[in-house]
């Protein structure tokens, strides 16, 4: 569950819907969760302005800023503002977050016997998979600067990361081939 979230995109007239009255719509946020990189639609307390990349608390207990968790918000449902922002809130998450990713570069194990936990970034194929392997063999990473020094061919690590959780994001219904395996999100609920 998510404690924290960071807005996205705030909506102080509600959602623009064809055929509604002004009057009834109510103010939006949309958010993604700190831990598991839920996407969230939120309603915020009456008086409140929220701005974008402000941290909001969402848990169990008294909230400050936020009434109520709508839903868990599908990728294609995001305003536009919001699949923009996505990008660079992402970002900040992992770097404020770097030992916890730090930790994925050195405990990441097989799937299978011809896939790895590590080919599942974008652009890591057989070859950077076992440089890598090879260099947290020698010694655990400290930090994405140490993985970036030790694996010289590796792009910015962070960046590798923040596309992985985009695609994740962004393929709840079509998951097929890589996509179906999840390392960073909150999984989507299965329909039956």
């Amino acid at each position: 569950m998510e404690d924290y979230a960071i807005i996205l995109d705030y909506l102080p007239l509600g959602y623009v819907r064809e055929g509604s009255n002004s009057y009834k719509r109510k103010p939006v946020a949309q958010a993604i969760g700190t831990e598991e990189f839920t996407l969230l639609e939120l309603t915020p307390k009456e008086n409140v302005n929220l701005d974008i990349h402000e941290k909001v608390y969402i848990g169990a207990g008294k909230r400050e800023k936020i009434a109520r968790v709508n839903r868990r918000l599908p990728f294609n449902k995001m305003t536009s503002t919001a699949k923009i922002e996505v990008n660079y809130v992402i970002e900040e998450i992992i770097k404020e977050k770097e030992d916890k990713f730090v930790q994925f570069f050195n405990e990441a194990g097989p799937i299978s016997t011809r896939l790895h936990q590590i080919e599942l970034l974008p652009g890591i194929g057989k070859k950077h998979m076992w440089d890598i392997l090879q260099a947290r063999k020698e010694a655990p990473f400290q930090d994405f600067v140490d993985v970036k020094k030790r694996v010289p061919m590796l792009s910015d690590p962070v960046k590798l990361v923040a596309k992985r959780i985009h695609l994740e994001l962004e393929a709840a219904e079509d998951r097929k081939g890589k996509k179906k395996y999840i390392l960073f999100t909150r999984p989507p609920k299965r329909k039956f």
